[in-house]
Order: C-alpha cells, then sequence, then structure tokens
C-alpha cells in the first residue's frame, strides 16, 4: 500500500432518533421523527470520515449499528479506497444480496470513505470529483398537505425562493387528491413546478386514472405510482401518462437502474445515495442517465446530494427535506432556492450536544 493512501483504523456507528420541524405523511404512515445512524471512519493520517442513513424506523436502528460496527471489524488496516472496498463488499455480500440494511450500511460506509478522502485532501468532494461546488435548483419536499391548513407553511418555501414544491398523494381517493393539486397549485401559481409523490401506493389501472386527473394542474411530475419492483408497471402508466413519471429512491446499487432504465421504468430518476451504493453507485447511475439521455435528481440526503449533482452531467433537482440539520453543526442553507455543497469533503460536522441529546440507548 502506497504510504500516501489512508487506511481505516476504526469504524464506529451512533444511533439517534431526531425531531423534525414538519412532520411527513404519506400514503402508508406519518414520519413525525427521523431515525437515524451516524457513521465515523477513523483513518491512520488523523481525519474521520463521516455519514449519516436514515434508517426509516426505528426498530432499525439498532440492527443496523449492529451490521455497520461488525463490517468495520473487518476493514481495519484496509486501504481508503471506495471502488475496492466497494468490490470487496460485493463478494462479500454476493449470495446473501445487499438490498435492505446491508446496502444501506454499505452505502453510508462509502459516503464516509469519499468523505475523509475529501477532508485529506483539503477539497469538497464535488472538487476532488473534478467538479466544483455551485448552486443546484432544490425544491421543498412535503408529506401529505391540506392547502388551507398549510397555506402559510408553503409560502414560506415560496419565501425562501424555492422554484418547485412536491407534495404527497395517495392517502386518500382519486377526488382527496384532485381537491389537494387544485387547491396547491392555485397557491403556488403557475410558474411553480409542482410534483406529486404516491409513494408506490396505486395499481397501474388506479395510477392511470389518476393521473388522466391531475394533468390539468400542470404536475411537473408523478412520483412512484406503482410499486418500486414493478418495473413494467412503471412503464405501462408511462406509456400514457401526460405527465413524466419519477422513480429511483427505492431500486438498489446501479445493477437496479440498468434495469429500470431498459424497462422504460421513468421519465426521471432519483437515486437514494443510501441506496444506490454511496458516492460510488452515484458516479455509475449518473453516467448511465447520461447516456440515456435522463435528467437525474437526489433523494434525501441534501448535503451529500449537492456535491454528486454537481458533477452529475444531466443533474435536475435536490429534493430539500432536511432530516439532519438538528444534528449537524452547520446545517444546509438554502439561497433563493439553491443549495450549494460545501466542504471539505462532505463538508459534515456533528452537532456533539445535540448528538448526545438524540442518541438511542
Amino acid at each position: 500500500m502506497s504510504a500516501s493512501v489512508p487506511a481505516i483504523r476504526s469504524v464506529t456507528a451512533r444511533g439517534l432518533v431526531v425531531p423534525i420541524a414538519r412532520p411527513v405523511k404519506t400514503a402508508f404512515s406519518t414520519i413525525d421523527a427521523a431515525p437515524m445512524v451516524l457513521i465515523d471512519v477513523a483513518t491512520d493520517q488523523g481525519v474521520t470520515g463521516r455519514a449519516y442513513i436514515f434508517a426509516y424506523a426505528k426498530l432499525t436502528v439498532k440492527p443496523l449499528l449492529h451490521l455497520i460496527e461488525e463490517i468495520g471489524r473487518e476493514l481495519v488496516g484496509k486501504p481508503v479506497a471506495p471502488f475496492d472496498l466497494m468490490k470487496a463488499m460485493d463478494a462479500k455480500f454476493r449470495l446473501l444480496g445487499w438490498q435492505g440494511l446491508v446496502g444501506m450500511a454499505v452505502s453510508g460506509l462509502d459516503m464516509a470513505y469519499w468523505d475523509a478522502l475529501g477532508q485529506i485532501a483539503g477539497r469538497p468532494l464535488a472538487e476532488l470529483l473534478g467538479g466544483a461546488p455551485r448552486p443546484i435548483k432544490a425544491y421543498d419536499s412535503y408529506g401529505v398537505v391540506d392547502p388551507v391548513a398549510d397555506e402559510k407553511a408553503l409560502r414560506r418555501s415560496l419565501e425562501q425562493g424555492f422554484r418547485g414544491i412536491k407534495i404527497k398523494g395517495g392517502d386518500g381517493d382519486a377526488a382527496n387528491d384532485e381537491r389537494v393539486v387544485k387547491g396547491v397549485r392555485a397557491l403556488l401559481g403557475p410558474d411553480i413546478a409542482l410534483m406529486i409523490d404516491f409513494n408506490q401506493s396505486l395499481d397501474p389501472a388506479e395510477a392511470g386514472r389518476r393521473i388522466a386527473r391531475l394533468a390539468p394542474y400542470d404536475l411537473h411530475w408523478i412520483e412512484e405510482p406503482v410499486p418500486q419492483e414493478n418495473l413494467l408497471g412503471h412503464a405501462k402508466v408511462r406509456e400514457t401518462s401526460p405527465t413524466p413519471i419519477q422513480a429511483g429512491e427505492n431500486w438498489w446499487f446501479p445493477r437496479g437502474f440498468a434495469e429500470a432504465i431498459a424497462a422504460g421504468a421513468s421519465d426521471f430518476i432519483m437515486p437514494d445515495l443510501m441506496k444506490c451504493g454511496g458516492v460510488t453507485g452515484w458516479l455509475q447511475v449518473a453516467a448511465q442517465a447520461e447516456a440515456a439521455n435522463i435528467p437525474m435528481s437526489s433523494h434525501l440526503f441534501a448535503e451529500a446530494s449537492a456535491h454528486m449533482l454537481a458533477v452529475t452531467p444531466s443533474a435536475h433537482w435536490l429534493e430539500f427535506l432536511d432530516f439532519a440539520g438538528v444534528i449537524l453543526a452547520h446545517p444546509a442553507e438554502i439561497v433563493d432556492g439553491t443549495l450549494t455543497a460545501r466542504g471539505p469533503g462532505l463538508g459534515l460536522e456533528w452537532n456533539e450536544a445535540a448528538v448526545a441529546k438524540y442518541l438511542v440507548n
């Protein structure tokens, strides 16, 4: 191993349940707190790479902690070489498969490796990858809303300069979806992009009916209208939809995107760094998107996604849903509806007082 290549000294993980200012209601449940896992990869050059992942449910926090720490024990002494480490993880979990918690752990570790390399170089990750931090157009991401009860919050988003708003649907019937979309469109006016996310709650036939009903309201995209694994269903909906179809947050690793693109499953794609293979996986997905001429957005992880979209040829929108701001020393800041990546590395620094407050025992 070259003396200039850092080696891993230790891997630690901490579980948190963090309150969020704006609960997110979906077609299936309401997220009123953010279960998270913080990952720290210490190196022999005195730098610690940081990343966080979103556990979705409190019950998955401790299994993720255990999994990351067990994998971490086997990483001690290995070079911080993300592509090589991803190849090793692929071999390690080939028979088991690495969707689910394993994929989340592997992706989170990959983000921490790249953060360490950026810190050691003293450069933002976007620069390390050959680009430069730049303002990335962001949309404000909501759950299910009520145009009247949530008017103040929606107007606040406009005051912050957001040029796009995403809401969720599918928690009621088609008439309710139309009522909400009609009300929000009237509030936003014609020049703000409005997206709706069905969170996989419909079958293809019902999705087609609802999309047709919502078409008069000039939606920017329809997100995950049917279950994410139903690629043919997505393609079927897309064939007749007057509105572009968006998907990808639940497709796993570059292979999942290759299969989805081959199936013609969506007009747009939006990888989730925690599921697509971290930074290493994202780069491969971005190459696929460019080759297929597909606009590519992000899902969650705004701080890291701002770096990745800065080096994504078909970069489209950054999703802003601030789960981590409470535990960051320097929370992400929206300026005129955009987010610019910060460094060095991913630009993450823990607010240790807040971390201690929200630790899962």
